[in-house]
């Protein structure tokens, strides 16, 4: 297939990318600068000039090529809508996939009880808008598009994502710092198994398809922060930033890095046979990618 990518030169598009190449298929790039067309043709990524914030300049890509999978955001919600939504109009009538990406973080704390796709949702006030957006992608399914939703965990791996601030805490200041007490839990997964999934989703998931995408485990924030700590040469030290003193930094952001989340992976095993391999985030951590 010929797969137009948004968010292709970023931290999981740029995997996508790499797991769609491998696979067979062609991929274009959404570029909205010189600077992002260079780094897709440099990875043999042909590219489509435009930009999430001009949702006209996405509609011609997604109604001639075979599929769209969308890993860009502006981080707007308002703007995101507008940009899915001429994208999902170009594919009207089609029964082409359009993979939307969202993430835990709608779930809210989950407690104990791993959440499932059926769980409600009580979202971050940072992803507030994300609940509508995946309600408008499964919706277009009356509407002749094979709409899939993926909500991948808190993304690791490549020497990125969030665990890569940690990573830079401990180098910058002897402590990995963490938000909060350390205690909640973060659903992880490796970027090369999210790709994976984004792969077998687009080749196979039907449509209407929503997924959780974590591995198994179960690590807490502060055990994430002393492998990050151990990696970078810090010996494991650690340093709490207390919830109300990161919110004057960070803003809503703060909050949503203390939730408290447990997230099953069952309907993406069961339905495409999906497996995450990565050896973890706190072996990555210590002595992978993020390791000094």
């Amino acid at each position: 297939m010929d797969i137009f990518l948004t968010g292709a030169t970023g931290y999981i598009g740029s995997a996508v990318a790499d797991a769609l190449i491998r696979a067979g298929h062609t991929v274009n790039g959404l570029a909205r600068s010189d600077e992002a067309a260079g780094q897709l043709h440099f990875k043999g990524v042909a590219t489509h000039r435009g930009d999430l914030r001009s949702p006209s300049s996405l509609t011609g890509a997604a109604s001639t090529l075979d599929g769209v999978i969308h890993t860009g955001t502006t981080n707007d919600g308002s703007v995101d809508l507008e940009a899915i939504r001429a994208m999902l109009d170009a594919l009207s009538g089609s029964l082409k996939p359009f993979v939307y990406t969202s993430g835990v973080w709608v779930l809210g704390n989950t407690g104990d009880m791993p959440a499932d796709e059926s769980s409600p949702l009580n979202p971050s006030a940072l992803v507030a808008w994300r609940p509508a957006v995946e309600r408008m992608v499964l919706e277009s399914v009356q509407r002749g598009v094979r709409a899939i939703v993926i909500r991948p965990g808190l993304v690791y791996g490549r020497g990125g994502g969030i665990p890569a601030e940690l990573a830079k805490s401990a180098r910058e200041n002897g402590a990995a710092r963490y938000v909060g007490t350390g205690q909640n839990r973060w659903p992880m997964i490796d970027v090369d198994d999210l790709a994976d999934l984004y792969l077998r989703a687009l080749e196979r998931a039907p449509a209407g398809t929503l997924l959780h995408a974590v591995d198994d485990s179960s690590h807490s924030v502060q055990e994430i922060a002393e492998a990050a700590s151990a990696g970078a040469g810090s010996a494991g030290r650690t340093e709490s930033w207390p919830l109300d003193a990161a919110r004057e930094i960070l803003g809503s952001y703060a909050d949503a890095l203390v939730l408290d989340q447990r997230v099953s992976n069952a309907k993406a095993t069961s339905l495409l046979g999906w497996k995450p391999r990565a050896a973890g985030v706190l072996e990555d951590l210590r002595c992978g990618s993020y390791a000094s």
